[in-house]
């Protein structure tokens, strides 16, 4: 449908006002918000994701289609009755102590929320500490995703890692991990459950946790 080809393109070029005008034009010709988040704006963003992985975009544009997404996400929450909508999981979300990136952390945060969780973002530069006082918080939580953007602070996110599987008498938390530097095999060793290379990823992996 090239309206939905429409809307994936000005996510992924960034154009936030534009991709707000064509969503609500694609609700005005009854498309349904599903089709609208699951053929164009989820697509745009896992492929916005692909190209940041592989340095092919700057950030500057990642962020672009961030806000974009954002822009058509607020046009459609209403018609997807995501108010309404008892979530199907929660999620923390924090980047590990020494690290200020966010925008990995922040399009992570926006596809689990278009997956239905709900989402507990403690931001950057994230203790240990704090992770494990938000676990405490939220006795519901079952997923905590660690974001890491520099090499250098790889080792914060293994310490994080440990801290949360000592402390999870219960096993109840699936611990994700993703950002520039990650890969699966330092998730392997650092005993994590789940690696993913996109947010899409993230999120659609996630899912299966609750299925």
């Amino acid at each position: 449908m090239v309206l939905l080809g429409e809307i994936r393109s000005s996510i992924e070029e960034g154009y936030p006002k534009q991709t707000e005008k064509l969503v609500q034009q694609a609700l005005s010709e009854n498309i349904s918000p599903q089709q609208i988040l699951e053929e164009a704006m989820i697509p745009a963003m896992r492929n916005a994701g692909q190209l940041y992985k592989g340095n092919d975009i700057y950030i500057a544009r990642i962020l672009a289609a961030a806000r974009s997404m954002r822009c058509g996400l607020d046009v459609l929450e209403p018609y997807l009755g995501t108010c309404d909508m008892h979530p199907i999981g929660k999620v923390i979300l924090g980047t590990v102590e020494g690290d200020l990136h966010d925008v990995g952390k922040n399009l992570v945060g926006i596809m689990f929320r278009c997956a239905g969780f709900e989402v507990i973002d403690l931001g950057v530069d994230v203790s240990e500490k704090r992770f494990l006082k938000a676990v405490k918080e939220h006795p519901d939580v079952s997923v905590v995703c660690i974001s890491s953007l520099l090499t250098t602070s790889m080792p914060e996110m293994k310490h994080v890692v440990k801290c949360l599987k000592q402390s999870d008498k219960e096993n109840r938390l699936k611990i994700m991990v993703g950002g520039g530097p990650i890969t699966q095999a330092f998730a392997d060793e650092i005993g994590a459950d789940v690696y993913t290379e996109t947010a899409v990823d993230a999120a659609e992996t996630a899912k299966t946790f609750f299925i």
